[in-house]
C-alpha cells in the first residue's frame, strides 16, 4: 500500500524569486564557511591575542556549539515571528559580530563575538531553507532550489579554509571576519524587497522551557562525541553524552505534553519526514567522517602545507557543484526519490571503498574518492531536504529545517566519534612499542618526535593510513546499509501536490 503525503503546488517562480535565492545563498555560504574559516588564522590570532590553550579551543568551538544548540529554537521562532524578520535580525547580528571579531583586542572578546556569530548562524540556516520552501511552490523548481542550497552548504565548509589561507597570507587575521560584511549588508538592503514574509497563522505561545532543554540535549552530546576521537572513551565524555541523552528524553517528553511545543510531534507522523531526518543524519555521518581523515592525510602523510592541502581539497568541489542540479534533473525526468537516495548512498559507499584503497602516496586516488563520496552525499541531502520540506506543513517549515540541520550536526559528531575511534585504535595498534608515548597517541605527536627517532615518521604515516583504511571500510558498510534502508523506507512515500496551505504571507 502506498503512503501519500501532501505539499503545496503553486505557480512558477519568476526572476524575483531566483534573484532572492541568489541573495540567500551568500549568507548561507558564509555561515557554512565560518565553521572552517579559522584553520589558517589561528596562528596569527595566537601571536596577537596570546590566548591560553583553553581559550584557543573555545575560539574554535564556541561557534559550532552555539549554532547547533540554537537551531531548533530559532527554526521554531521563525515560524512564529516571521522567517524574513528573523533572517534580517540574524544578518544584522552576524554582521555586527563579524565586525567585533575582526577588531577584537582580547581572546575573551573574540570568544564572545564567535558566540554571537553562532547565534546569528542559527537564525540564518533554518530561515533560508524555510523561505526557499515558501518561495518555490512548484515541486520541480523547489527541487532545483534545494539542490543549489545543499551544494552551497556543502561547498562552504571546504571554501572556508581556503579563503582563510588566502586572506591571512595577504592581510591581517581580522580580514577572515570582515569578508562577511558585504553579504550581510546586501541581504539587509535587498531582503525586505525580494523576500516574502511568512509565518504560521496559529503559532501558539513560545515555550521558553523547551529552549534550555533543547540546548541541554544537543550540546553535551555533540561535545562528548567530538572529544572522543582525540581523547578516547574518557569517563567525562561518556558522561557528557549520557547527560545529553537524558535531557533529550526530557525534551521529547516536554514536546509531547505541552500545548504549544517548540517542535511539533506531528511532524514525525507525516509520511516521509522521519526517514528524511534519519537518513540525512547518516549522510552527514559519511561526509564528516571522511573529512576527519583526509585533511590530516593531505597535510601529515603527503606533507603538504596547510594552504596546499586546502587548495587540493577544492578539486572534489567541482563534482559537488554538479551533483545537486543533476539529481534534480533526474528527479524531473521521472527517477523515483527512493532510487535517487539509494543511488546516492551507494555512490558515497563507493567513495569510501576507494578511500580504503589509499596508501601512503595516493593523492589522486584520495581526491577521486572524496569527489565520489561528496557527490553522493549532496545527491542524498538535496533529495532528503526536498522530501522533508515538501511533506512538512508550510507553517512548520522553520522547525522542519532546523531538525534537518540539527541532525546534520549530530551525524557529523557521531562520525568523528565512531570512525575516528576506529582509526585511532588501528593507529595505536600498528605503532611500534618502543615509540615515544605522544607518537603512539597521534600522527602529529609522531611527526614532532620524528627527528629524534629514525623511521618513526614512516611508521606513523603507515599506521595512520591503515587506520583510515579500516575506518573507510566501516564507512562503506554503513552507507551501503543506508542505501538499502533508503530503498525500503522511501519506496512507499509519494508526494501528492495539492493547494497551498494557509499561511500568513506578505511581500
Amino acid at each position: 500500500m502506498t503512503n501519500s503525503t501532501s505539499t503545496s503546488a503553486g505557480s512558477l517562480a519568476g526572476r524575483r524569486e531566483w534573484t532572492a535565492l541568489a541573495v540567500l545563498m551568500l549568507p548561507l555560504l558564509l555561515v557554512s564557511m565560518d565553521v572552517s574559516v579559522l584553520y589558517f588564522a589561528i596562528p596569527a590570532i595566537s601571536a596577537d591575542l596570546e590566548p591560553s590553550g583553553t581559550q584557543q579551543l573555545w575560539i574554535f568551538d564556541i561557534y559550532g556549539f552555539v549554532l547547533a544548540g540554537l537551531l531548533m529554537t530559532m527554526g521554531s521562532l521563525g515560524d512564529r515571528i516571521g522567517r524574513r524578520r528573523l533572517l534580517l535580525i540574524g544578518a544584522a547580528a552576524f554582521g555586527t559580530a563579524s565586525l567585533v571579531a575582526a577588531y577584537a583586542n582580547s581572546a575573551e572578546t573574540l570568544i564572545a563575538a564567535r558566540a554571537v556569530l553562532g547565534i546569528g548562524g542559527a537564525t540564518l540556516m533554518p530561515s533560508t531553507m524555510a523561505l526557499v520552501r515558501t518561495m518555490f511552490t512548484d515541486p520541480t523548481q523547489r527541487a532545483k532550489a534545494v539542490g543549489l542550497w545543499s551544494g552551497v552548504m556543502t561547498a562552504g565548509i571546504a571554501l572556508g579554509s581556503v579563503m582563510s589561507g588566502v586572506l591571512v597570507e595577504h592581510f591581517w587575521w581580522g580580514s577572515v571576519f570582515l569578508v562577511n560584511l558585504p553579504a550581510m549588508v546586501l541581504l539587509l538592503v535587498l531582503g525586505p524587497f525580494l523576500l516574502p514574509e511568512s509565518k504560521s497563522p496559529n503559532p501558539g505561545r513560545f515555550d521558553l522551557l523547551s529552549v534550555p532543554l533543547s540546548m541541554a540535549a544537543v550540546l553535551p552530546v555533540i561535545y562528548g562525541l567530538k572529544e572522543i576521537p582525540s581523547e578516547g572513551w574518557n569517563v567525562r565524555y561518556v558522561m557528557s553524552v549520557t547527560v545529553g541523552l537524558l535531557f533529550a528524553a526530557l525534551f521529547v517528553q516536554r514536546q509531547r505534553t505541552t500545548a504549544s511545543p517548540l517542535i511539533s510531534p506531528a511532524l514525525f507522523r507525516t509520511p516521509g519526514f522521519t526517514p528524511a531526518v534519519v537518513l540525512n543524519l547518516v549522510s552527514a555521518f559519511g561526509m564528516m567522517g571522511s573529512a576527519y581523515f583526509t585533511t590530516q592525510y593531505l597535510q601529515s602523510v603527503l606533507d603538504k602545507s596547510a594552504l596546499e592541502a586546502a587548495l587540493w581539497s577544492l578539486l572534489p568541489s567541482v563534482l559537488i557543484g554538479v551533483a545537486g542540479p543533476l539529481t534534480a534533473l533526474l528527479a524531473q525526468r521521472g527517477v523515483s526519490r527512493a532510487h535517487l537516495v539509494a543511488g546516492g548512498f551507494a555512490l558515497s559507499a563507493g567513495g569510501y571503498a576507494l578511500l580504503a584503497l589509499v596508501d601512503t602516496d595516493s593523492l589522486w586516488l584520495l581526491l577521486a574518492a572524496c569527489g565520489v563520496l561528496a557527490s553522493g552525499a549532496v545527491a542524498v541531502m538535496s533529495q532528503l531536504t526536498d522530501l522533508a520540506m515538501s511533506t512538512a506543513p508550510v507553517e512548520k517549515a522553520g522547525a522542519a529545517s532546523s531538525l534537518l540541520e540539527t541532525g546534520t550536526e549530530f551525524g557529523g559528531a557521531l562520525s568523528m566519534a565512531v570512525l575516528g575511534a576506529i582509526g585511532t585504535a588501528i593507529y595505536r595498534h600498528d605503532m611500534p612499542a618502543p615509540a615515544p608515548a605522544p607518537a603512539r597517541e597521534t600522527l602529529g605527536g609522531a611527526l614532532a618526535a620524528a627527528d629524534r627517532v629514525p623511521g618513526l615518521a614512516t611508521a606513523a604515516r603507515e599506521a595512520f593510513t591503515s587506520g583510515m583504511q579500516a575506518a573507510s571500510i566501516a564507512g562503506t558498510v554503513a552507507l551501503a546499509g543506508a542505501a538499502v534502508l533508503a530503498g525500503v523506507t522511501l519506496r512507499r512515500v509519494r508526494v501528492r501536490e495539492v493547494a497551498q496551505e494557509p499561511e500568513k504571507m506578505a511581500v
